[in-house]
């Protein structure tokens, strides 16, 4: 049996055992040394290969930045969650044919028969004009966002399972209409960790909760790194964004000392039992909490950013959380997702009308985002993503309001590889069911994985005896999207 001992002080090599000369021992020092030097490489973000997205591993925190299956377009999101609906022929899908049928039926042959229908043919209350270069047709509720029009990828022909909010708000954050399976955010630092290990992966900026609550941003049985963290956006001040931070009574270094013995304590207890996931979580969490103290709340102070940019975006509360949206994006943050608002704002069955206020409240802000990505040369690799879990019916509810619809609305991208100035798909002549290049969530989710790097069907992880994936066992990438 040969044995090799490593390295006197003076540096000679002593070898017990037959059959190893000393030129064989010097090469396999040199190898030896090789591969510390690559194993530093591989700790450099960007570089991590030993465990790539297919497993979600890694060789430091699970959070550290990995490889990608292919070269990445984008490598952010943001995502702007119109929760509650945002009609689409009052929008992005102007429909002349709700002027020549108002008052009427819809036509029996222009009704899917899976979607109860009710109420007459509503034209919309709102005028339609071109925009951009090629003369895309945004409604009146958008004057700012309007003048981006060759920034953004519209998609008409979405479509989605159910006209109901809590499964379609569950489907379009987690590919699932049951709150069993992690949502997207989770996927994305499962299989790509973050770019800034002092911040969360994962950032969900909502006033409130919306109908499902934190289901819509869960890891489920991912580990709980990568659950999304939420932040009520309602008060930004940096001092209760993210409260308990500043400890008054112990310092810094004194915090540091007492993790440090915490995860000794906890490696000890990991150490006599089988892996532990969860406990691996907690670990990794309170390592973030403590450097979190450093940058969260610089991160969360809009009060640092110039005049000239806090009124790009505007005022309000919807403005302030696009603004700190874009602050994370350049610190790293892998996604962060900005619900519009608490419980289901653009749910407008009673007055459509409302929809102006909710344009108004938003629409600069969405804008601002757009011109201040592009002007840090941030916009190229962030992918921006508009919506709602559903659209609207082109007939009334009532006199005034408009019902759910899940066979055909449109949603927007911009950024992050995508074409701009593009409008892809269509719904029939009343804007009721998607008909032409048809778009079904598990196909955006994708196409917006592949834009960062990920083969969809490749992101899996191994649950109750299943390889469980963000696209179920569907989803096809939408290539015509691609720029």
């Amino acid at each position: 049996m040969r044995e090799f001992s490593g390295m006197l002080p003076n540096q000679t090599a002593v070898i017990r055992g037959a059959g190893v000369t000393r030129r064989e021992a010097i090469a396999r020092l040199g190898g030896g040394l090789g591969m510390v030097g690559l194993a530093a490489m591989l700790h450099e973000p960007g570089a991590v290969a030993a465990e790539v997205a297919t497993t979600g591993g890694s060789t430091g925190s699970p959070l550290t930045p990995k490889m990608t299956h292919f070269p990445a377009r984008a490598r952010r999101v943001i995502h702007l969650f119109m929760n509650g609906g945002p009609s689409q022929v009052d929008t992005f899908d102007p429909k002349p044919a709700l002027e020549k049928y108002a008052g009427q039926d819809p036509p029996k042959e222009l009704v899917n028969t899976m979607r109860r229908t009710k109420g007459k043919l509503m034209p919309s209350p709102f005028k339609f004009a071109k925009y951009g270069e090629a003369g895309m047709d945004i409604s009146e509720l958008y004057p700012h966002l309007s003048k981006q029009a060759d920034k953004l990828c519209v998609l008409r022909s979405m479509h989605t399972n159910l006209p109901n909010h809590e499964p379609s708000l569950l489907m379009m954050n987690s590919g699932e209409t049951q709150p069993t399976r992690p949502s997207m955010g989770s996927w994305l630092t499962y299989g790509l960790g973050t770019e800034n290990q002092n911040l969360p992966g994962f950032v969900v900026l909502c006033p409130g909760s919306p109908v499902v609550g934190p289901q819509l941003w869960s890891n489920s049985f991912l580990p709980g790194i990568f659950q999304g963290v939420h932040i009520n956006n309602s008060n930004l001040d940096p001092k209760k964004v993210i409260g308990n931070i500043d400890n008054n009574e112990i310092s810094a270094g004194d915090q540091r000392r007492q993790l440090a013995l915490m995860r000794r304590l906890n490696t000890l207890h990991r150490d006599q039992r089988a892996s532990d996931p969860q406990l691996e979580a907690r670990i990794q969490a309170l390592e973030m909490a403590f450097r979190m103290q450093s940058e969260a709340q610089e991160a969360f102070d809009i009060s640092r950013e110039s005049k000239e940019t806090r009124a790009l975006y505007g005022e309000g509360e919807f403005a302030n959380a696009c603004l700190t949206a874009r602050r994370l994006a350049e610190r790293g943050v892998r996604m962060i997702q900005v619900y519009y608002g608490s419980g289901q704002p653009w749910d407008d069955h009673g007055d459509i009308l409302n929809h102006r206020g909710h344009a108004q409240k938003s629409d600069q802000a969405i804008a601002g985002l757009l011109l201040d990505l592009q002007s840090r040369g941030l916009l190229e690799d962030t992918l921006v993503v508009w919506g709602g879990e559903f659209g609207r019916t082109p007939t009334a509810e009532g006199s005034k309001g408009r019902d759910h619809n899940n066979l055909g609305f449109s949603m927007w991208l911009a950024g992050g590889g995508v074409k701009g100035g593009y409008v892809h798909g269509s719904t029939d002549d009343i804007g009721f069911t998607a008909v032409d290049k048809k778009i079904h969530v598990h196909d955006l989710h994708a196409t917006l994985l592949h834009l960062l790097g990920i083969d969809h069907t490749k992101l899996t992880y191994r649950y109750s005896g299943r390889d469980f994936r963000l696209t179920d066992v569907s989803g096809t990438v939408v290539t015509d999207l691609l720029a």
